[in-house]
């Protein structure tokens, strides 16, 4: 059984990539939820997730003997064992592979901007050169990939790695209303339905709600 470390579903936008790949996909694991030491943000947790990963940061996951320790490194050790993680056609995972590693290492004004929240938000007053520059990127890959693969997901006729690794910004476009196209907006649409990011949304909110 695998063991997938996260932390708190309202916050961290990283553990939810790969537990939503696990979901879709129908893999059993173990999920286990370490929280934030201050719920703003993984600042004072260090030490405390150095008990179960290296870099004192989550996602981590333990499968037998191994650790993964990177968002990207587990949904690709997941493919390995599945390999419906990523699109079977060549030229739809060669795409898919690069949408999700510029992701996983870009779009720097948009997370800091609209950062990870499972419920609405104020609309951004202003938005500024570096977001828009985010925003058009996005709307342009987007549409690139479900042109090109006759969608409806970013990467052909189902779900894969790519879709888990843009999921957070469907959140975050949607509870902030950000502008992007009509195709963007009906993949979003999509991707918000879907049963599993549901769940994680619902217990998300859970987190925050005052206690009773």
């Amino acid at each position: 059984m695998l063991t997938l470390h996260i932390a708190n579903k309202n916050l961290s936008s990283w553990s939810l990539r790969p537990w939503l790949l696990l979901k879709i996909l129908g893999v059993p694991f173990h999920e286990v939820v370490e929280t934030f030491s201050s719920y703003g943000g993984n600042g004072h947790s260090y030490e405390k997730f150095r008990r179960f990963s290296p870099t004192g940061l989550v996602p981590c996951l333990k499968d037998g003997e191994l650790l993964i320790w990177d968002s990207l490194a587990i949904c690709e050790h997941i493919a390995e064992a599945y390999p419906a993680a990523w699109p079977q056609n060549k030229s739809a995972r060669v795409w898919a592979r690069s949408a999700t590693a510029e992701m996983h290492s870009g779009f720097q004004a948009l997370r800091t901007q609209c950062p990870m929240n499972c419920s609405p938000q104020a609309p951004l007053a202003v938005i500024d050169a570096e977001l828009s520059k985010d925003l058009a990127r996005i709307v342009e890959l987007w549409e690139n990939g479900l042109q090109s693969f006759a969608g409806p997901f970013l990467a052909g006729n189902r779900f894969t790695t790519v879709d888990a690794f843009f999921a957070p910004v469907a959140i975050r476009i949607h509870h902030y209303q950000l502008p992007v196209s009509t195709p963007c907006q009906a993949w979003i649409a999509r991707i918000l339905a879907l049963p599993a990011l549901q769940k994680w949304i619902d217990a998300a909110r859970r987190e925050i709600e005052p206690a009773r």
